[in-house]
């Protein structure tokens, strides 16, 4: 089978990316990347050069990690290639509504750093690109911002001038192709097997020369159908926090959630409230401690005729993983990702309050309360039977993330990597803090690796 080729922008520690190199049908063939830990995390995995901008305009090189701005880089060098990927940051698009009697109507002023994924495109004509975003963007500016984006790639070489002027490249060469646009949809990558609640946009293009007369809508299909979870079961029955961490699946797991439940008992007495005692009732009262019971109760299953078929597709992605038969908490990587974080005792003691699923509103009104938060994800537990909330990247205290055993409160950093599904042969470099920028920025690599999957079935139909 072919391999092609692929440039990646906004590349951080590289989760897209590695899933398209686990796909085995990708090579990268450069990456960038501002941030200097990211990008050695990225090098160190993905097997490219580290290198720095060597000037105020820098050649981009087969082979190499460059940590530089990208309005610094010079794309052409690369010749030919195959892909770009990326997702750039979309906060500096603006869009000015002009009064009525103001002939430009809708002014739009692209942001800075997607001019330049777009500048990438026209300088490389790959045959396909994978932009991927947050699901706001949809929304932002009262969606013309994304409208404006799916235009820019649908019509490129008319869209050209305008980017052009943002991304401060030059005038020469040959006006760029235009993208046909195969998918652009947000995608939940629970349904793909990710132990986590994580969407984001993804958009797909194919160069619009080299599909020429195939059937775009059938491609269409097809990429939806992959990039959506078709034909798995994981929409229905979601891989768990539990699965992820404990490594196995859940008929093997009744004894550890049984251990992990029970400590929980009498908790409404400790903290003492009427949220609490409604805890009990509402969640308490209906566990039955069989793990697989309560994991169809949690989930919503009541013909649960495909479990068996479930489990068996979990097995395999735990297997895909490497996590199968390997607990989490059997490692100790020399990244340090491993190792227990220190805790403020006032922190732990809370925590212990706090059960599973719930967040700091369980203490409201007691001495345990947190003045002033009114986010959900503060000082959340995980449940055990559920995927995992949103690994966030950044944030203060209480958006660490929180264990589902009462007598652990933040998670480490290689628990919130398996989340993100990064196998444990994946190793981060830089400060705690960088290091869970790292994983919380990041695509899941097994999302990664679905998307280049369907990427490479359409490819090899051009």
């Amino acid at each position: 089978m072919k391999t092609y080729t692929v440039v990646s922008l906004f590349s951080g520690a590289g989760g897209l990316d590695l899933g398209f190199v686990q796909s085995g049908r990708y090579r990268m063939l450069f990456a960038n990347d501002v941030l200097s830990s990211a990008l050695t995390t990225y090098a160190k995995n993905l097997d490219l050069k580290l290198e720095l901008c060597s000037s105020r305009r820098t050649e981009a090189r087969p082979g190499v990690a460059l940590v530089c701005d990208v309005a610094e880089v010079d794309f052409a060098p690369l010749g030919d290639v195959d892909v770009i990927v990326g997702g750039p940051p979309c906060q500096d698009f603006s869009i000015v509504r002009g009064p009525s009697w103001d002939r430009r109507g809708i002014e739009v002023r692209r942001g800075r750093l997607y001019a330049h994924f777009v500048r990438a495109l026209a300088t490389l004509r790959p045959k396909a690109f994978v932009f991927e975003n947050v699901p706001g963007l949809i929304s932002t500016n009262g969606g013309l911002a994304y409208k404006v984006i799916l235009d820019d790639f649908s019509n490129l070489k008319l869209r050209w001038e305008e980017v052009r002027k943002v991304a401060g490249a030059d005038g020469t060469g040959v006006k760029p192709e235009g993208y046909e646009i195969v998918f652009a949809d947000v995608v939940d990558f629970a349904k793909l097997g990710v132990p986590q609640r994580r969407e984001r946009l993804i958009i797909a293009g194919l160069r619009r020369d080299i599909v020429k007369n195939r059937d775009v809508w059938d491609i269409r299909a097809k990429f939806s159908r992959a990039v959506h979870g078709g034909g798995l079961l994981f929409f229905k029955y979601p891989l768990t926090a539990i699965e992820a961490f404990e490594g196995s699946t859940l008929e093997n797991l009744g004894d550890v959630y049984r251990e992990v439940m029970r400590e929980w008992e009498g908790v409404w007495k400790e903290v003492g409230t009427p949220r609490a005692y409604e805890w009990k009732e509402r969640e308490w009262d209906r566990l039955t401690f069989d793990i697989v019971k309560d994991y169809l109760t949690v989930s919503g299953i009541r013909d649960a005729s495909d479990f068996d078929e479930a489990m068996e597709q979990h097995k395999r992605v735990l297997t895909e993983l490497g996590y199968y038969g390997v607990p989490v908490s059997s490692l100790k990587l020399q990244d340090g990702t491993t190792e227990e974080p220190s805790e403020d005792p006032r922190v732990i003691e809370r925590m212990r309050m706090i059960p599973p699923g719930e967040n700091h509103e369980f203490v409201r009104g007691t001495k345990w309360e947190v003045e002033g938060r009114g986010i959900s994800l503060v000082y959340r537990r995980l449940h055990p039977l559920k995927p995992s909330y949103t690994i966030v990247a950044y944030g203060g205290g209480g958006t660490h993330g929180y264990h589902y055993r009462r007598n652990r409160a933040t998670l480490t950093l290689r628990e919130r990597a398996r989340l993100q599904t990064f196998p444990d042969t994946f190793l981060f470099y830089g400060k705690r803090s960088e290091i869970r920028a790292q994983i919380g920025e990041a695509v899941p690599p097994l999302a990664g690796k679905k998307i280049a999957q369907a990427l490479a079935e359409v490819l090899d139909m051009l």
